[in-house]
C-alpha cells in the first residue's frame, strides 16, 4: 500500500526529478522546479478536488489532431481526473513548465516514473512544451496570456450549469505583459465568477532574463484588486501561507494568489546564472559535473552517475 506523500515531499520530490533529467539530458527547466515546486505540489496533492486518473501510467504516444477520422483522441486533462461537474478543473498556463508539472504527476502517482523517459521525444506525448495531448494539459496554452480566458470561459459556463466543481488556472507572472490577461480578469469580475482561482508564479524571470529589463510590471496585486479581483501576495515556498491565501473570502469575484518566488530556491548554484535561468543547458561536460555534484549536494541527495563525466 503507498503512503500519501506530503506536500512538502511531493515538493522536494519535484525539484529533485527535475534536476536529475536536466544532469541526464544536458538541459532542462531548473528555475521552474526552483520556484514553482510548492505551488503545484500545494495544488495537485491538496488544495484541488480532482479526483482519480482516467489515464493511463505510461503516457500513449502523441495519437494525431482530432477530427473526424480521429475519434480515439484524447487530450491529457485524463491524468488530473474525470471531467465530472463535481471535480475542480486545472489549466497549467505556461506550457513551459511542463516538465515540473509531469514531475509532479509522477511524485502524487497519477503518471509512472517512465513518462518522464518520453520526454521530448519524437511521437511522445510527452511534450517539451505542453500541448492539449500532453499529461496534464487539456488545452494548448503555449501563447502566454490565454490560459486565464480559458479558466473564465470554463468557469462561466460551470457558473451558469451549477456545477460544484471550481476552475483553477496555474499561471506565470510574465503573463501580465498580455493584454488579454487583462480582459480575462475584467470579464471575470464583471460575471461575477467566484468559481474561478488562479495561482501565479511571481518569480520575476522570463525567457529574455529578468522580467523587470524586457518589461516593468509594477505591482501585479494592486492592478488586479484596482479591476476587482481578490488578491493575496504569499511567499511562494511557505505552504502554510499557500493555505491561507487558498482560503481567502472572495464571493462573487475570481480569487488570484501572487506567489513570490525563488527561481534557485534549493538550487543556489545556479545564481551564478542569473539572469539568464530560462532553460539551462550546460557549455561544458566540465560544467555539468559541477552543477551535477553542487546541486545534489544542496538537495541532499547522491550525484547523477554519467559515463564518462
Amino acid at each position: 500500500m503507498r503512503n500519501e506523500p506530503t506536500t512538502q515531499e511531493v515538493a522536494a520530490g519535484i525539484r529533485r526529478r527535475v534536476f536529475e533529467h536536466t544532469i541526464r539530458n544536458d538541459g532542462g527547466y531548473l528555475s521552474q522546479a526552483c520556484s514553482a515546486a510548492e505551488q503545484l505540489a500545494f495544488l495537485y496533492n491538496e488544495a484541488l478536488a480532482l479526483g482519480p486518473s482516467t489515464m493511463p501510467m505510461v503516457p500513449p504516444p502523441f495519437a494525431g489532431v482530432p477530427g473526424p477520422d480521429n475519434p480515439g483522441y484524447r487530450t491529457g486533462a485524463g491524468y488530473n481526473g474525470p471531467a465530472a461537474p463535481e471535480y475542480d478543473r486545472l489549466f497549467i498556463a505556461p506550457a513551459h513548465y511542463a516538465l515540473v508539472a509531469y514531475a509532479c504527476l509522477i511524485e502524487v502517482g497519477r503518471m509512472a516514473p517512465e513518462g518522464l523517459e518520453m520526454f521530448n521525444r519524437d511521437g511522445s506525448s510527452v511534450e517539451m512544451i505542453g500541448a492539449e495531448h500532453s499529461p496534464g494539459m487539456e488545452v494548448h496554452n503555449g501563447t502566454l496570456g490565454i490560459g486565464l480566458s480559458t479558466g473564465a470561459g470554463l468557469a462561466w459556463g460551470r457558473q451558469r450549469r451549477g456545477e460544484a466543481g471550481r476552475v483553477c488556472v496555474f499561471m506565470s507572472d510574465g503573463e501580465v505583459q498580455e493584454g488579454q490577461t487583462w480582459e480575462a480578469v475584467q470579464a471575470a469580475v464583471h460575471h461575477e465568477l467566484g468559481n474561478l482561482r488562479a495561482l501565479m508564479d511571481v518569480n520575476r524571470q522570463q525567457c529574455d532574463g529578468a522580467m523587470d529589463s524586457v518589461m516593468r510590471v509594477g505591482e501585479i496585486g494592486t492592478k488586479l484588486r484596482s479591476f476587482g479581483a481578490v488578491a493575496v501576495d504569499v511567499d511562494a515556498h511557505d505552504l502554510t501561507a499557500l493555505r491561507q491565501a487558498w482560503a481567502e473570502p472572495h464571493e462573487g469575484r475570481p480569487l488570484i494568489v501572487l506567489a513570490h518566488s525563488s527561481p534557485t530556491r534549493g538550487m543556489a548554484y545556479l545564481e551564478r546564472r542569473m539572469p539568464r535561468l530560462h532553460y539551462v543547458r550546460f557549455r561544458s561536460a566540465q560544467e555539468r559535473a559541477e552543477t551535477n555534484a553542487a546541486i545534489a549536494a544542496e538537495l541532499g541527495i547522491a550525484p547523477v552517475p554519467l559515463e564518462g563525466v
